[in-house]
């Protein structure tokens, strides 16, 4: 299927396409024993499908499918380099599906065709083609002992492991979590987010299709309430991997004890600062990176640089610049015309949610410079909104919003800026905008975040962990760390003597 270029043809497409909804198990689509729920298109606010919801039933299946597989054997004793290349013809099947990917998820939460065929798509396939790679890498260790013995580590799968993915990222959190726990030779057992499931069934089907073995990747469609928490439950899952709110995330926790004592790793909200010092070299830049670090994907992302740590030296200029571009740089279109880059909200839910946190800011005292209103055409959409004169103790500045708000805190110098930008319970992502290198490691010491970016925000590739601290959450997804993370270590002791 070639990538359409107009929005007829994305449209002609979308209204053609065939898209599986029950379940994935043992290498094959099951329909659904239970009920099903509504997928709703957030561009019209009309259904798009129902899907399979499943239940601890449905998730015993699956996780019996994955431990068969993983006893068996035939994915996690493949020669590495047999399952790289399973993986690299995964990645490549991925890039030759690249508008029906784009048209699930697009159709499922909003997400503008051009980001999913800039972004989304190509890194979910580097991101297999990366932990592919990375597949015949791990290695043991070898200890100096007495010379009657012989010692050695080896790292081994861990099992069956749980990954419950987020809707704003479908396919691409989706690979985050996968690619390495099978990478590692694991068996995986998917809960996509109930709002964007289309993607994971796609994506299964197309991982039999690379070669791999039925049961080794098994995805079930639901509520986290009905399917989530069983997975998180079941004594025969060894890892749950987790993205999503931190309300949630420390339920993983709990759960993890309840049950078997499994591992757990957690990507969960963010409330990320960018700084700009008075000593930035490009204000010009600078404001290009603030306004899309935060009116990018419509807010919609973790790490979203949502507050905006300007120095009083030059927050007139920065404001009047932010405002004169920032109103303008993201309006409001179809998903499916290729030159819109501001979809709709996910569900009416989040519209909702989003607008009240934009009442209550006006409510509290910051100033609307502008946006935050509804533009006329249906859908779930919400116009971006900075607000000005925001105290770091307002709702605003505290909770995370995921949408495309914006709260500009004027500080007095680097220590006044991280003393704030630290006063949350979140540290996902912040950075930090100067032109002189000792205030630049200084803020990346002194922020409390995962990730700290110095002179841009969001860059990254497969080799950069992307990670949380505080309340952000625990663990981490990308690099050669997030597959040693679906392992185990082993050692091995030989007696040598007599």
């Amino acid at each position: 299927m070639p990538v359409p270029q107009s929005p007829a043809e994305w449209h002609r497409l979308a209204a053609e396409l065939h898209y599986a909804t029950g379940h994935f198990i043992h290498g094959e689509h099951v329909a659904t024993r239970g009920g099903r729920f509504t997928v709703v298109n957030p561009a019209t606010a009309e259904p798009l499908c129902e899907v399979a919801a499943g239940d601890a039933t449905d998730i015993d299946a699956a996780v019996a499918s994955g431990r068969r597989a993983f006893r068996e054997g035939t994915w996690r004793r493949m020669a590495p380099r047999d399952r790289l290349e399973v993986l690299n013809r995964l990645a490549a099947l991925i890039e030759k599906h690249t508008a029906r990917f784009t048209l699930l998820d697009s159709l499922c939460m909003g997400k503008p065709v051009r980001d999913m065929v800039s972004v989304d798509v190509p890194q979910s396939a580097l991101t297999f083609r990366y932990f592919a790679e990375l597949s015949d890498k791990v290695e043991g260790t070898v200890t100096a002992t007495a010379v009657d013995a012989f010692h050695y580590t080896l790292r081994e799968p861990l099992g069956v492991v749980g990954c419950i993915t987020p809707w704003n990222y479908p396919l691409m959190q989706i690979a985050w979590k996968i690619a390495p726990a099978l990478a590692a030779g694991n068996s995986v057992v998917l809960k996509p987010a109930e709002q964007a499931p289309l993607s994971a069934l796609l994506l299964a089907e197309l991982f039999i299709e690379a070669g791999a073995p039925p049961g080794v990747l098994n995805v079930i469609n639901g509520y986290g309430a009905d399917a989530g928490a069983p997975l998180a439950l079941h004594n025969d899952v060894a890892k749950i991997s987790f993205t999503g709110s931190t309300v949630t995330g420390k339920k993983m926790l709990v759960y993890a004890g309840q049950s078997n004592m499994k591992r757990v790793s957690l990507e969960c909200g963010g409330k990320s600062p960018q700084i700009f010092l008075d000593d930035l070299e490009d204000m010009d830049r600078a404001v290009t990176y603030a306004i899309n670090g935060i009116f990018g994907v419509m807010g919609e992302v973790c790490s979203a640089g949502s507050r905006l740590l300007v120095d009083k030296r030059i927050a007139q200029e920065f404001t009047a610049r932010f405002i004169e571009r920032g109103q303008h740089a993201y309006v409001a279109g179809d998903p499916l015309d290729p030159e819109t880059n501001m979809g709709p909200l996910v569900t009416k839910k989040q519209h909702e949610r989003v607008l009240g946190y934009i009442a209550a800011g006006r409510a509290e005292g910051a100033k609307l410079e502008f946006g935050g209103d509804v533009p006329d055409r249906p859908g779930y959409y919400v116009n971006p909104a900075l607000f000005t004169n925001v105290d770091n103790r307002m709702t605003i500045a505290q909770e995370e919003i995921f949408g495309p708000v914006a709260a500009l805190i004027e500080v007095d110098g680097l220590q006044d800026a991280l003393r704030i930008a630290n006063d949350t319970i979140y540290g996902l992502a912040g950075s930090v905008w100067t032109s002189n290198l000792r205030s630049a490691h200084a803020a990346v010491r002194g922020l409390e975040a995962g990730t700290t970016y110095v002179n841009c925000f969001d860059h990254g590739d497969p080799t950069s962990p992307f990670l949380g601290h505080k309340q952000s959450g625990q663990g981490g997804d990308k690099c050669l760390e997030g597959l040693l993370s679906y392992t185990q270590t082993k050692s091995a002791w030989i007696h040598l003597g007599s």
